[in-house]
């Protein structure tokens, strides 16, 4: 087993607080899978109004309304996704004490408050807004740095840019809310895309492989995955420098070819990762789903960018919808039963959930490629599949994320 499958109860003091308390996946993990919901509904529901001509409708936020949809998926859910990770995967890692109790609650509270006063900007102070959402990343930033310091896990510092690099994209978003700058927050979100893009390329080139390899072993299957360092470097710079291109040159011919490349670095990578041995397991293959989004997104990017055949914003939720959406909705089913007890085995609604989230992803590029009618029509079509994925997580994982483990019950 990798270490992420490990539940990290090496030598900790024994926890007798609330149980939605004892680690970061459970509060995290749940609220990501609400704000999933609860997000895209606020979105399609402007849409609808938007489609009526409702223009009596007050908002309750401040910024334009795309700019709040992005945010908010990226910053609403997304965040959760990686807070919930670390926070469960950096104890195995260093060997450290997990952030729980009333800490936890702390750090929870934050994001939670960001929601909330994102959810009504319109009704504060924009420094008000600010200060929550740049306060929970500083604050997780800062407890994942420590431990990682601490337990001296070097492989892993990695992660301590990129975190940074989140925290200036919310910033940026900020600053213009804040009227300080005219333009940074559409930089700000495609910074913390391409952020968590390479958080995908990182965890999941290594998790994808090393839980393949695992089931495999198991059922006697050969040959098994192979390890390609040199590839895994490789794809980690290319995307790691179509952030770089990103910032300094959206949407060029060179940032193009940057994409490209990563793309293709990308596809070099899972070769030998035995996809098709995986089928029969939706909880191994949603990751192989994952990380193939990840790579038809940086080229289907690339090829945007360079040609300007299509639009550049489908490759967008290609990466977004289908490569960050499958691979934080498998890694939150797996590591909500691995960590709570209970068999690596997802029931048929979950499996469901995964297909719905790529069905998602493939209408919304699908529908505008094809240039066919009815295209907010489409789009509602879209986020009524990603909902409905969302809420079936929500609906099953509520009792494993806020229950104690199933050994602790007997």
């Amino acid at each position: 087993m990798t270490q992420i499958e490990v539940d990290s109860d090496t030598p900790e003091r024994r926890y007798t607080g609330p149980v939605f308390f004892e680690y970061g996946f459970r509060p995290f993990f749940l609220g990501a899978g609400l704000q999933a919901v609860l997000a895209m509904l606020a979105w399609m529901a402007w849409i609808t109004l938007q489609q009526q001509d409702a223009g009596w409708v007050r908002l309750s936020i401040a910024v334009p309304v795309h700019q709040w949809h992005a945010h908010e998926m990226i910053f609403g859910y997304g965040l959760a996704v990686v807070a919930g990770f670390f926070l469960t995967a950096v104890p195995s890692w260093t060997g450290r004490q997990p952030v729980r109790g009333s800490l936890l609650a702390v750090l929870f509270g934050l994001w939670l408050l960001a929601r909330i006063t994102s959810w009504t900007s319109a009704w504060l102070p924009p420094a008000a807004v600010a200060l929550p959402e740049l306060a929970f990343i500083g604050m997780l930033s800062w407890l994942v740095a420590r431990a990682l310091l601490v337990g001296w896990s070097k492989r892993n510092f990695v992660f301590l840019p990129v975190l940074s690099v989140l925290f200036v994209a919310a910033a940026l978003h900020h600053l213009e809310a804040m009227a300080i700058t005219g333009w940074t927050s559409g930089i700000g979100h495609l910074l913390a895309i391409d952020a968590l893009i390479v958080l995908v390329t990182v965890i999941g080139g290594r998790v994808v492989p090393a839980f393949t390899t695992n089931v495999l072993r198991r059922e006697g299957v050969e040959p098994l995955p192979r390890a390609a360092d040199k590839r895994d470097s490789v794809a980690i710079l290319m995307v790691a420098a179509l952030l770089v291109a990103d910032l300094v040159a959206p949407s060029s011919v060179a940032t193009g070819w940057v994409a490209l490349a990563a793309g293709i670095a990308g596809a070099g990578r899972m070769v030998g990762w035995r996809t098709g041995h995986v089928l029969t397991s939706p909880i191994l293959w949603v990751l192989h789903l994952g990380y193939a989004w990840l790579v038809f997104g940086l080229l289907f990017k690339g090829f945007a960018m360079v040609t300007e055949a299509v639009p550049e914003i489908l490759a967008l939720h290609a990466l977004t919808i289908g490569a960050l959406g499958c691979m934080t909705l498998g890694v939150m089913t797996r590591a909500g039963l691995g960590h709570t007890g209970r068999p690596l085995h997802v029931s048929t609604m979950i499996a469901a959930s995964y297909l719905l989230v790529s069905l998602a992803a493939a209408m919304r590029i699908a529908w505008p490629l094809a240039e066919l009618p009815f295209y907010d029509a489409a789009m509602l079509a879209s986020g009524l599949l990603w909902s409905s994925a969302f809420l079936i997580f929500t609906a099953v994982y509520w009792p494993v994320l806020t229950r104690p483990r199933v050994s602790a019950t007997g």
